[in-house]
């Protein structure tokens, strides 16, 4: 079952992370079937990036992955990284 999850966090420079964009899909594509991205219109630096995840396993495996961290870094993204999922009602 496909799940929505959205995660939010800043990063140190936009065109830095938005050049990373491909790098993003390479990693998580193997949990993924799609990934969309926003910007905040008030902070140019705060990220908004909306994923359908297929295999929440896989997708924690590359959250916690060290090479994840390495492109973390890479991209200037900063801590916290707020993870959200749906809430059913």
């Amino acid at each position: 079952m496909t799940k929505t999850i959205v995660t939010r966090h800043k990063v140190g420079n936009i065109d830095t992370w938005l050049k990373g964009h491909q790098d993003r899909l390479d990693v998580f594509a193997p949990a993924i079937t799609d990934l969309k991205t926003f910007q905040d219109t008030d902070d140019s630096n705060s990220v908004v990036m909306v994923m359908m995840v297929t295999d929440m396993d896989k997708f924690q495996a590359i959250l916690n992955d060290p090479t994840t961290e390495a492109l973390k870094k890479k991209h200037t993204v900063l801590e916290p990284i707020t993870i959200s999922m749906p809430v059913e009602v």
